[in-house]
């Protein structure tokens, strides 16, 4: 009996620690939602406040407007704290009515770092709530997709750029070296792929951008009259090979950083609020400037035939004595995305060589 009594008295000892425990603890979760619900509050006051005070910045509002604004937003997060808080005050007297009852909350355990903080459960009830602004994400997320839809809000653009057009080489910077080359004009292509971001020189809608960005390029050069390229050392030759070619190609691969000053001709438009908005791409665009980039790889394609008639195709791999690193200049002129496109390299392609690389082409520069 004795040993009953005693159990009896343990355990009632160990349930009345246990539930002094889970009530501070669940006072200690309150306490820290209030402090959440706050911190969010303000947070999100304090963002919209500097969202205001750019607006003001850029002219698009007065400072009349930016105080009603300031205003109006102190007053919708007050009165989201002055809600949110009266909840948990509510939970509060639920807690300490049931403590004085001689009944215990109980929290059950959910996975997450911050659920156990989102839940609150009183006899055979549970709470749950959502401490986040739902009102400011809804904005936020509208704001974001208006931007994203809007690129004239925007002071820098992207556009994905594919150009291709012929591919050759000059001698000692003459232009009429082109009469004499030993390349084929026609089938001697280039082919380009990149990204670029262009930014206006100043923060008001203007016609000036500074364009920059990478590309990747596939420059060809075939050879007429049964050519090929021949390494001989420091030297690169070209000499007639012994079987009859069907294809010499020499092909080298380079990845490229372009910069270009644009002077786009679009013309801007004003909204119904006064707003002066960008427009891209929707005129005229002239670009000026140039291009540093290095070579990936160079290889020289020989399709023939043997002496029995089977068909061979060789595969060359090897620098040719070509410049690792290649700068030059590059200009376009055009309509909205479709331009006519030029790039001249200013270092020799081989080395110790007066030869150049020049390319013609297409270039769009897609939004």
């Amino acid at each position: 009996m004795k040993r009953i009594l005693l159990t009896l008295v343990l355990l009632y000892t160990t349930i009345a620690q246990s539930q002094e425990k889970t009530f501070e603890k669940e006072v200690a979760k309150i306490s820290k939602r209030i402090e959440m619900i706050t911190k969010q509050q303000k947070d999100s006051l304090k963002t919209k406040v500097v969202a205001i005070d750019k607006q003001l910045e850029n002219g698009e509002i007065t400072d009349e407007n930016a105080s009603i604004l300031k205003k109006e937003a102190a007053d919708y997060h007050a009165k989201k704290i002055e809600l949110l808080v009266s909840e948990q005050e509510r939970l509060l007297q639920l807690l300490v009515q049931d403590k004085t009852n001689g009944k215990i909350a109980s929290a059950d355990d959910f996975f997450g770092e911050n659920e156990d903080y989102n839940t609150f459960t009183i006899g055979n009830t549970t709470f749950r709530f959502n401490v986040s602004d739902n009102d400011d994400d809804k904005i936020s997320r509208k704001e974001k997709k208006w931007r994203y839809k809007n690129p004239s809000s925007r002071r820098t653009s992207t556009q994905f750029v594919f150009a291709m057009g012929i591919n050759n080489v000059l001698e000692n910077n003459q232009f009429n070296s082109l009469n004499d080359s030993e390349y084929e004009l026609w089938r001697s292509r280039f082919y380009e792929l990149g990204w670029t971001w262009k930014t206006r020189f100043s923060k008001e809608p203007s016609q000036l951008y500074f364009k920059y960005g990478v590309s990747f390029l596939w420059n060809n050069l075939r050879l007429e009259d049964n050519q090929v390229h021949e390494k001989n050392g420091d030297i690169t030759n070209i000499v007639t090979y012994p079987n009859q070619l069907s294809e010499s190609r020499l092909r080298h691969v380079q990845m490229n950083f372009p910069m270009h000053v644009e002077w786009d001709l679009s013309k801007n438009k004003t909204n119904k609020e006064g707003k002066v908005l960008d427009r891209r791409n929707e005129s005229f665009r002239i670009g000026l400037g140039g291009f540093v980039g290095f070579k990936l790889g160079t290889r020289q394609y020989l399709e023939y035939q043997d002496n029995n008639g089977v068909a061979i195709t060789e595969l060359q791999k090897n620098n040719f004595n070509m410049n690792t690193v290649n700068y030059g200049i590059s200009s376009y002129i055009g309509y909205k995305s479709t331009s006519l496109y030029v790039k001249y390299d200013l270092n020799p392609l081989f080395q110790d060589t007066n030869t150049r690389n020049i390319s013609m082409g297409i270039r769009l520069d897609l939004d």
